[in-house]
């Protein structure tokens, strides 16, 4: 759009407030109708003189709706394969979560989450090498998700906020889906064992979730505990990082509200 100097904007914008249409507008001040008619739109807007032309964008700032259901999951896939990055160039944050090519379905999970939370922002997917990044702009990254900050997550302390403990509490199995579709598997183990003198193979599933901040998998093994799954630490190495849910029981809590990543 072409630049005008501030003095054409206010003399445009008097003759509309006074009533002078659109048209005449451009005419008398040789500025291309279109643009009349954005200043016009604009100027109302501010002046709330637009049905709908407040779109509220932060639940935490504007206390605009927010679908939290989607937060849940959302929450889940940020604390797992989210980032949050301010490029140079870019006056906006934008919110990345890291999907793998082989998860088509994961990733159109990924896409809506995102959309349903951040619904007046346009949600894309770029490719990278084997996995897409869904990303978001917003200004209001940081408020919601607070737990954002410099360094890598497990070197930081992660603590979740009394607004976001209410909604994981209130969805825990979607708070447990994202963690286990970003960080976490399902996956089938075997073992052999002797039956009338005869080895023989027997396969069992397990769900494993797999992050190196203590913080993080705290809020995975609370929220397990909370829902009634039975699990256990698995050391790789000497370092603890692999939460393991093998039982049957819980295995099959774990198929009815998780599933494995499609």
């Amino acid at each position: 759009m072409e630049s005008h100097a501030s003095e054409i904007r206010q003399a445009a914008l008097s003759l509309l407030r006074g009533g002078t249409g659109n048209a005449e507008v451009s005419r008398r001040l040789g500025v291309p109708v279109g643009t009349i008619g954005y200043w016009k739109h604009l100027d109302r807007a501010e002046r709330g003189e637009c049905p709908g032309s407040h779109r509220p964008d932060c639940p935490r700032c504007d206390g605009s709706p927010l679908d939290a259901r989607a937060y849940a999951y959302l929450l889940g896939l940020y604390l797992g394969d989210g980032h949050i990055s301010h490029y140079s160039g870019h006056r906006v944050p934008n919110l990345m979560i890291t999907c793998d090519d082989h998860w088509p379905g994961l990733m159109d999970e990924a896409h809506r989450a995102v959309q349903c939370v951040f619904p007046f922002n346009r949600v894309c997917r770029v490719r990278k090498t084997g996995c897409h990044n869904v990303k978001v702009y917003s200004k209001h990254l940081a408020c919601m998700f607070p737990q954002h900050g410099p360094g890598r997550k497990h070197e930081r302390r992660i603590v979740l906020e009394g607004w976001q403990e209410e909604i994981v509490e209130t969805h825990p199995w979607e708070f447990l889906r994202g963690l286990i579709h970003s960080d976490g598997c399902r996956i089938t183990n075997w073992t052999t064992r002797m039956v009338g003198g005869q080895p023989k193979r027997y396969e069992y599933p397990r769900y494993l979730f797999t992050n190196k901040s203590d913080d993080i998998r705290k809020l995975c093994t609370d929220t397990l505990t909370r829902v009634g799954v039975r699990w256990t630490v698995l050391a790789r190495g000497s370092d603890p990082f692999n939460v393991s849910i093998a039982r049957r029981a819980s295995v099959a809590l774990m198929d009815a509200h998780v599933g494995p990543k499609h």
